[in-house]
């Protein structure tokens, strides 16, 4: 447990200081730390991350670095995306769906990685003088990041924080806060629908475990808020980018098997890819 409690705290740390990386890391500890089951773990995640989130959006926006009419052009189609993804979820192995959390890894490495050097850094601009801009586009981006969130459980803040900057204009900071009040949006609506998927298959998430992560992530996602603007974050990107590569690797080469192994009952698929 004293791992767990690391692991929850890095993950508010993550949410806090960019946005994003949550999931990814949540995910990982909860299957192969605590032994989880990777559905129930999923929908755990979706939980954790999306209480995070809400409140760590609270902050943003108390400061008004949440640009809201961002939030909803993205967060309602995603919303609807998610119910989409976690529904598809359902068709699959737990095996299937890590193996491809661990591809969306290596993507949200590659996302950091960018980031890490200053491509979106200047490349937003104050988000209340951007032209009404990309409309169909954000929907669009919205919806597709939301189907990755139901599916594997990922807030997909790697991807929604460029996609704010690029599309929506907004700076970095600004775009952080948005894509935390969209993660809610979303984990809100895929965890509900996660609750359904694991009750047709005879599963239940473990509330305990749920709030001891929430409350040590909020903590650490103010924490990470606090030191935002203190510390150097493209070298701290470069380095979680690594991280993230390392632990796509190990997701990859642990699930390949599994997924691409006999397909599982769906009575099995509690059981494929959740215990070490």
């Amino acid at each position: 447990m004293p791992f767990a409690i690391a692991g929850a705290l890095v993950v508010g740390l993550s949410l806090g200081i960019f946005g994003s990386g949550g999931s990814i890391l949540t995910i990982p500890v909860l299957v192969y730390l605590l032994g989880h089951d990777s559905k129930i773990a999923i929908a755990e995640s979706l939980a954790i991350v999306g209480s995070i989130a809400l409140v760590g959006s609270g902050r943003f926006a108390r400061s008004h670095l949440v640009d809201w009419r961002m939030a909803l052009l993205f967060g309602l189609p995603g919303m609807g995306g998610t119910y989409l993804g976690a529904f598809l979820a359902s068709l699959v192995t737990g095996s299937v769906q890590l193996l491809v959390f661990g591809t969306i890894m290596l993507l949200a490495s590659y996302m950091m990685w960018k980031r890490s050097k200053g491509g979106l850094a200047d490349a937003g601009e104050d988000s209340e003088q951007a032209p009404a801009r990309h409309f169909l586009k954000s929907m669009r981006d919205g919806a597709v990041v939301g189907v990755v969130t139901g599916f594997v459980g990922v807030g997909g803040g790697f991807l929604i924080v460029p996609a704010l900057v690029i599309l929506g204009g907004l700076t970095m900071r600004r775009a952080v806060g948005t894509s935390l009040v969209i993660i809610s949006m979303n984990a809100a609506i895929g965890f509900v629908k996660y609750l359904q998927v694991l009750s047709d298959l005879g599963g239940r998430v473990d509330w305990t475990t749920i709030g001891i992560f929430a409350v040590v992530g909020i903590i650490g996602s103010l924490i990470g808020k606090s030191l935002n603007t203190r510390i150097n974050q493209a070298a701290l990107q470069r380095g979680f980018a690594v991280f993230l590569v390392v632990m796509a690797l190990f997701v990859i080469a642990r699930e390949a098997p599994s997924a691409f192994g006999t397909p599982a009952t769906p009575a099995a698929q509690l059981q494929e890819g959740g215990s070490p």
